[in-house]
């Protein structure tokens, strides 16, 4: 009963909270008192989730899943399924870093949003996604994950317009939330496909009903790849992989908080959970999982060759994020399950204190995003200077902080189960990774001023410091419970995993395996960052205003690259304008003008002429009246006399 209780609260809270917010934050005036609001029901729903998490540690590991319903939802047929949450290792994992980032970012929020006039409507958004991420990440069954699943996609929409009235570089911020919902609403197609197949075949869509009857399904199974191809598309949808990423840097164009919470720590990866949450599936489809990790592997790649050249600083970060969901894809691709969810948390420390400290650098610089126009900004912004380096380090893959440890567990993981040329593809992108975060390093905080202007660059209050100092602690100390057997840790975090993926496991057979060229591997990688970190501390960190730049010595192919690959442009080409000038002349001048226009207008006439044809019976001389009166009723007399 205490465990239903704790569960509705955390759950429910952040409801409450869009609700105070959302009806009354207009009037309350205090930005002070909707941000304790906002704020204070995440908090709790963070301190109930180490709650559940220390009780879950001191239980048998046999006995750790627990089945919360709160009410029978939906009774149709042979479809019954209830409002309930399934708590376990996997979904409180989920849901520690939902609540801790979370109310991390709303702290944060309080004071980059200070003087906004909708602030009361900003944290009501906020709440509002995180209620609908705890619906997605502890559903018990596919209809309630999917719940959440469009939840989050809807505040995405309403946080990334969220200043519907201001423009960017391809239009405004409301073409870029409906970019976001539009392309979001193709993976839901696959998403709910999928639902279908699993509710004819299993005959329920509650997941202790459907995995365990998966289970003994033979590996390679038709309807098993179908299944998981209909969800992988789903997934490619909400966290930004090819074909459907194109969305995720757009939707930079809301407020920095949101980019933060939403496409860094929280939103993104609800695809990742999704397949690690049926990975009992995707272990019985090998041609799903090979799919799976190309598909991460070419997206890491594709992004990070992006991140290289980009000049706006949410920018780099937004294909940064897209390049790093491609490494938990490989991961989860490969079958390693719990490398992917421990990158999934050491990913939301550092890719969240990354974007705070891009916002903290936006703040400062008067709204300004370019990095071109920035420089020598660590001496005016000592501690966001100092956080965003530590940030880059962790994301670049140094030791020991958190990055190096999931992301060479991903590697060793893909390079130890036989993916070797995917391990190239991954072992590049780790180098990239690291140039790119210390090009932006660089132009940002190093060399000399290049603004223009009477800017005066200050550091930001401490509701959006503080935030930046515990990730950035975070950032260091998170990938000490994933630290390998082969150096000597324990990999904590796998071994907690292990009970939610021993069956994709033990269906996959995979075995650990350690060896001296884990060490060598291990190495590489260090020297891959290492090298990326120098080249690009070598050609911008300078103290010239105009810092060495990629195009002066490949002018090609940064052309290819500043315009992301021209991805874009393909789409607009190959899918848009066909889809608008086939909507223009076959459904609107060839079937609502020719067909139904016409069919409408055709009507009309034919009953125009009717009424001028009956009009001429309307002479108003009541002696023609009777005549026509007296013919009719004689008229029926001799029709019955002669029946």
């Amino acid at each position: 009963m205490m465990t239903t209780q704790l569960v509705a609260m955390a759950v429910f809270l952040p409801l409450a909270g869009f609700l105070i917010n959302g009806l009354a934050g207009r009037k309350l005036k205090s930005e002070l008192l909707i941000g304790a609001i906002g704020s204070g029901t995440i908090g709790l729903s963070f301190v109930i989730a180490l709650i559940l998490f220390t009780g879950m540690l001191g239980t048998p590991v046999a006995d750790r899943t627990t089945i919360v319903t709160l009410f029978p939802w939906i009774e149709a047929g042979a479809l019954s399924t209830s409002f309930a949450y399934q708590i376990d290792q996997l979904s409180i994992l989920m849901m520690l870093i939902v609540t801790g980032v979370g109310f991390l970012i709303h702290i944060y929020s309080i004071g980059y949003m200070h003087g906004d006039p909708s602030f009361w409507r900003f944290f009501a958004y906020l709440n509002l996604f995180i209620f609908a991420m705890l619906n997605l990440i502890l559903a018990d069954n596919f209809l309630l994950m999917f719940l959440g699943w469009e939840g989050v996609g809807l505040c995405s929409y309403l946080l990334i317009g969220f200043w519907y009235d201001r423009r960017f570089e391809k239009g405004s911020t409301g073409d870029a939330a409906k970019k976001a919902f539009i392309v979001n609403r193709i993976g839901d197609v696959g998403f709910l496909i999928a639902m279908f197949l699993i509710f004819t075949t299993f005959g329920s869509l509650d997941f202790v009903s459907v995995f365990p009857q998966a289970a003994a399904f033979p590996v390679g199974h038709e309807v098993m790849t179908w299944i998981t191809l209909a969800l992988f598309l789903g997934a490619t949808g909400k966290s930004a992989q090819i074909p459907l990423f194109v969305w995720l840097p757009d939707a930079m164009a809301g407020p920095t908080p949101v980019s933060a919470l939403i496409h860094a720590a929280t939103m993104v990866t609800a695809g990742v959970y999704m397949v690690a949450r049926c990975s009992i599936l995707f272990a019985l489809a090998p041609t799903t999982m090979m799919i799976v990790a190309v598909i991460g592997a070419a997206t890491a790649l594709m992004a990070a060759t992006v991140g290289l050249v980009q000049n706006d600083i949410k920018k780099v970060l937004a294909y940064s994020t897209v390049s790093q969901l491609g490494y938990m894809f490989l991961a989860l691709g490969v079958g390693a399950f719990a490398a992917g969810l421990f990158h999934v948390m050491t990913h939301a420390f550092f890719k969240a204190l990354l974007f705070l400290g891009a916002g903290s650098v936006i703040h400062a610089m008067h709204e300004e995003q370019d990095i071109q126009k920035m420089g020598g900004l660590k001496s005016a912004l000592p501690v966001t200077g100092r956080t965003f380096l530590i940030g880059a380090i962790a994301i670049a893959g140094i030791p020991p902080l958190s990055g190096f440890f999931s992301k060479d567990e991903i590697l060793w993981k893909t390079f130890s189960g036989g993916y070797w040329p995917l391990w190239i593809i991954g072992f590049v992108g780790a180098g990239l990774t690291a140039f790119y975060m210390f090009r932006l390093y660089a132009l940002t905080f190093e060399g000399t001023k290049r603004w223009e202007g009477e800017k005066h660059p200050h550091e930001s209050p401490l509701t959006m410091t503080i935030p930046l100092i515990v990730l950035a602690v975070l950032s260091v100390v998170g990938g000490l419970i994933g630290i390998p057997e082969s150096l000597g840790g324990g990999n904590t975090i796998e071994h907690f995993l292990a009970p939610v993926f021993g069956p994709a496991e033990l269906a996959m057979r995979l075995h650990a395996t350690h060896g001296g060229i884990e060490y060598l591997l291990m190495i590489s990688s260090v020297l891959m960052a290492a090298a990326g970190i120098t080249l690009a501390w070598k050609w911008y960190r300078t103290a010239s205003n105009q810092p060495v730049r990629f195009a002066e010595r490949f002018a090609g192919l940064y052309r290819v690259l500043l315009n992301k690959w021209f991805v874009d442009e393909m789409y607009e080409t190959a899918v848009i304008r066909p889809t608008v000038r086939g909507s223009e002349k076959l459904l609107w001048k060839g079937i609502d003008v020719h067909v139904i226009d016409w069919t409408v207008n055709r009507l009309g006439t034919f009953a125009q002429w009717v009424s001028r044809t009956v009009r001429v019976v309307q002479t108003g001389v009541t002696q023609n009246y009777a005549f026509v009166f007296v013919a009719g009723v004689l008229l029926i007399i001799g029709w019955i006399l002669s029946a």
